[in-house]
């Protein structure tokens, strides 16, 4: 009897704003970055933050996410806390900045600088 895989889950999934935003990094990043990545460093009250940084190589466990303005890589250490997650660029009169929406998260800080899983 013959298995099939099932599909692996998105490890994040990117909102057409998001990648708009990741296109527009791209466009303005040094001449050595082939990307920008997504971790969760331990930082702020909750635990885990995010962050997103340009990136000059990919590790070995970094998933790489290829959009239409450039890859977006997620942290090898980061997947268990992203998986399923959305990332959106939002932008109104007083601020502008990725959100992410993630199931993983059991708790956040009051500032949503930080979070747990």
């Amino acid at each position: 009897m013959a298995t099939t895989a099932r599909p692996r889950p998105a490890v994040l999934n990117l909102t057409p704003g998001a990648e708009a935003r990741v296109a527009d990094l791209m466009s303005r990043a040094p001449a050595d970055a082939i990307g920008v990545k997504l971790s969760t460093p331990r930082r702020g009250c909750s635990g885990l933050a995010y962050s997103v940084d340009y990136v000059t190589e990919a590790k070995p466990f970094d998933e790489a996410i290829v959009t239409p303005g450039g890859t977006l890589y997620v942290d090898g250490a980061s997947v268990l806390y992203l998986v399923g997650s959305t990332m959106d660029w939002v932008e109104d009169d007083f601020a502008a900045g990725f959100v992410f929406n993630n199931p993983n998260a059991k708790g956040a800080c009051g500032c949503g600088e930080s979070f747990t899983v």
